[in-house]
């Protein structure tokens, strides 16, 4: 089982996008949770999170959100990321085989434009990270960001591509 982890703040579309495509994880047993933290959203970021029956928090320490999450593997991402055809096959395959963390391709459908690819840090959780529960508790600190835990990681690389939250952001 997988637990889905978004850090958000007045992303309620974005929100709304990553969400649509869990559901179909959720459907096939292969997520058992979704938990959104939130910065103090003013937009519609609890509502979404609450009509998908995902656990909001807009006050939380990430080690008690690690230590509560209902799966043995932790998948954090982006709002506004979407995983592509083929994704809850692959990572249940790859979590009943692996304990590594991993995270997805880039989608090759979505890239940025070509000048703008060099000079430019890559976000760290732009293609996901999943991780096992049990990493992320050894990991976790009082006050870390989500995107801290991809930090000193070399993740596998899955088969499975993933459309980057840009692509939501660039569409607003």
């Amino acid at each position: 089982m997988l637990t889905v982890v978004l850090e958000c703040q007045d992303q309620e579309s974005e929100l709304a996008q990553t969400l649509s495509v869990l559901v179909a994880g959720a459907v096939e047993g292969l997520v058992s949770d979704v938990i959104v933290l939130d910065h103090g959203s003013q937009d519609g970021t609890s509502r979404v999170a609450d009509a998908a029956g995902c656990r909001f928090h807009s006050r939380w320490d990430i080690k008690d959100i690690v230590r509560s999450a209902r799966g043995e593997w932790l998948l954090f991402v982006e709002p506004g990321a979407r995983p592509q055809a083929g994704w809850i096959d692959e990572i249940a395959e790859y979590i009943a085989l692996n304990k590594l963390p991993a995270r997805f391709t880039a989608s090759r459908g979505y890239r940025r434009p070509f000048l703008k690819r060099f000079g430019r840090a890559v976000p760290p959780l732009e293609l996901g990270l999943l991780m096992p529960k049990i990493q992320a508790l050894a990991t976790a600190r009082s006050g870390m960001a989500l995107a801290e835990f991809a930090k000193g990681q070399k993740p596998r690389k899955l088969a499975s591509e993933l459309i980057p939250s840009w692509v939501a952001r660039a569409a607003r």
